[in-house]
């Protein structure tokens, strides 16, 4: 089994690391991809231009940050289940169409993600990520509350 795990490192993330762990435990022949998506800098308009060299900065910056994320994901895993055999891949744009699309592209059977915890107004107001995952994955879609949030 091809399981996409996605996390950007908030408890919810945590969460739903904790739950894929458990989940998948003593399950044979399961491979995890761990990802995190950075959204590339988008540079504003005058009068507020900055350069290009900072954006580039900003941008190394999310990527940097995000692979330490799955770093250290990958190493906690790793500690508590040796046998799993992991992946990790930082993606870029935007979160949802990442997944998805790394989903597509690597033949996931299931994507365990995180859900961010807001309200019916927040969420309508900002979006969701595991949300729209879920109405456009090509499998099956794992989203994870925090009870302790």
């Amino acid at each position: 089994m091809k399981v996409l795990l996605a996390t950007e490192g908030s408890d919810f993330s945590k969460a739903a690391v904790e739950k894929c762990c458990k989940l998948f435990a003593e399950s044979e022949n399961t491979e995890i991809r761990i990802v995190s998506a950075v959204e590339p800098t988008i540079p504003p308009t005058e009068p507020f231009a900055v350069s290009a060299e900072y954006i580039q900065e900003i941008d190394a910056a999310s990527r940097k940050q995000a692979a330490a994320v799955l770093s250290k994901t990958e190493e906690d895993i790793r500690r508590r289940f040796p046998s799993f055999e992991l992946t990790t891949h930082v993606l870029s744009g935007s979160p949802a169409r990442a997944i998805v699309e790394e989903a597509e592209k690597w033949g996931a059977d299931v994507i365990v993600v995180g859900s961010h915890g807001y309200g019916f107004w927040r969420r309508a107001w900002l979006g969701s990520v595991s949300n729209a995952v879920a109405h456009h994955a090509p499998c099956s879609v794992l989203i994870v509350r925090n009870e302790a949030i």
